[in-house]
């Protein structure tokens, strides 16, 4: 049987364009099964696990179906992390990017502000947590009318987290005439009732797997006392050596204390919780993806739909209380089709949440013993060697798309009564340039920023200083790459 491709979905060119350009070869499994039922724009309840490919099952059809003309959202992307938006328009931007798509990501702790400015502006995708949505819509600042398409993504999530009565009350007031597509890892009773109030006939597609782990794990337990607990982790990452770890710890404090320790030993690493402003978190993990260190010590915040595909282990220094969280601590190793191994530490006095975690993820958890003081210092030559070493740092997947990206500002916006179809009019009849090269215009009061595609941003940047915009002549420049 022939594999399937992307292209034999009659996707448009420039949506194809930029998979090629992501690396995108042949959809995974919740991708075959949700891309042609999404463009025929039908109501979906998906069920798949967190590493599955779902952002580009509902990202893809979402970007093909958008109509680039209407200046209003089309699609609303409701996430339970801050983190998972900023990674979805991320995701929402890449893949249309040539077909200039403007995506938007709205959540709490981020100046409400600069969100209202953004979405005044041409904004086709929204993404957002439902707080800040609903805080938006009730504000007035999130135009609804021309509203086609809700996605609602880890919904499970959003019920553990209490989001569920939040994304009712943004359901009922959104156009009744609209496409609902739900995806979620596990679907409890209060999800399925969700879905019928606000679904019709939604189509069920459930993507088995194996258990709540994937079969790329290789799960093992180590029991400790509390007091043992960072000799051990130092004796464990210098026998497994790993490329790319997160270490997870229940608190803040311990975060910040496991971290200080292996920073003092040298380790590469960072460490990320809930307790750190908004930007730092992003720089951290933005960082971590990239491969510039190799070390995260984290709490649960980082477990939830981060999506790095090169994490060979993860450590879970403290036993997570909730069952769930170990399915999605564990979750973020083994992804891609990769192996990985999942270590976790237990004390005396933690059985019984290791028994409810086994009873959950439905086996027993081999045990295995704690590394020999004779075997670690075997190992520590090549552990400290690889110590030593600069990490390769990982090219992002949109690399390869962004290369022949320039983006241009001029000093002129809707004060002076410019629009998108200005610039796009005045740089498309530049010798040796289309409408095709013009990527996302973001236009301001006083500021607009242009992408230019296809290695044309010099030749575009040198002719637009000597050219008018709608009669103005207007400085251009090199935009600062953030």
């Amino acid at each position: 049987m022939t594999e399937i491709k992307f292209i034999d979905y009659k996707l448009s060119d420039e949506i194809v364009r930029a998979l090629e350009s992501l690396g995108y070869q042949h959809p995974t499994e919740v991708q075959r099964e949700v891309i042609p039922v999404a463009l025929q724009k039908r109501d979906l309840v998906v069920k798949s696990q967190t590493g599955s490919g779902k952002t580009a099952a509902f990202g893809i059809p979402l970007c093909d179906m958008v109509d680039w003309q209407e200046n209003k959202p089309q699609a609303l992307i409701l996430t339970p992390t801050r983190e998972l938006a900023v990674q979805i328009k991320e995701d929402i931007t890449n893949i249309g990017r040539f077909k200039r798509i403007k995506a938007t990501a709205v959540y709490g702790k981020s100046p409400f502000a600069q969100q209202k400015a953004e979405l005044k502006q041409k904004s086709h995708v929204v993404v957002g947590t439902p707080g800040r949505v609903l805080d938006h819509i009730e504000r007035g600042t999130f135009a609804l009318d021309r509203l086609t398409h809700l996605v609602i993504d880890e919904a499970d999530e959003m019920l553990n987290m209490g989001f569920i009565e939040q994304v009712e009350a943004i359901i009922k007031v959104l156009p009744q005439d609209r496409v609902t597509m739900l995806f979620s890892a596990t679907l409890p009773d209060s999800i399925k009732k969700l879905c019928h109030k606000y679904m019709k006939e939604p189509l069920d597609i459930e993507i088995k797997a194996t258990g709540l782990t994937t079969e790329k794990i290789e799960h093992a337990v180590i029991e400790v006392k509390e007091d043992d607990k960072f000799t051990l982790l130092r004796d464990v990452t210098i026998v497994e050596n790993p490329d790319s770890c997160i270490i997870f710890c229940r608190t803040k404090d311990k975060v910040d204390q496991v971290c200080e320790q292996l920073v003092e030993l040298e380790y590469p690493c960072d460490m990320i919780h809930g307790g750190m402003l908004q930007e730092d978190r992003l720089a951290v993990m933005d960082e971590f993806r990239r491969g510039e260190f190799r070390y995260l010590v984290a709490t649960d915040v980082a477990a939830r739909g981060i999506d790095i595909d090169n994490i060979t282990h993860v450590i879970n220094y403290d036993l997570p209380l909730e069952k769930e969280s170990y399915v999605h601590r564990t979750g973020r190793t083994g992804r891609a089709g990769k192996q990985g191994k999942a270590i976790t530490f237990v004390t005396p006095f933690e059985g019984k949440f290791l028994t409810e975690i086994q009873s959950y993820i439905g086996f027993t958890i081999p045990t295995m013993p704690a590394p020999s003081k004779e075997y670690v210092l075997d190992m520590k030559n090549d552990f400290e060697a690889k110590l030593k070493t600069r990490p390769k740092i990982k090219k992002s997947k949109s690399e390869q798309l962004n290369r022949q990206i320039m983006k241009l500002y001029f000093n002129g916006g809707k004060k002076k009564k410019i629009r998108a179809v200005d610039f796009v009019g005045t740089i498309a009849k530049i010798d040796g340039v289309k409408a095709e090269d013009i990527g996302i215009i973001t236009i301001q009061d006083n500021v607009s920023y242009v992408e230019i595609l296809n290695g044309k941003g010099p030749l575009v940047l040198k002719v637009m200083k000597n050219t008018k915009v709608k009669g103005k002549v207007l400085k251009v420049s090199e935009a600062n790459k953030r």
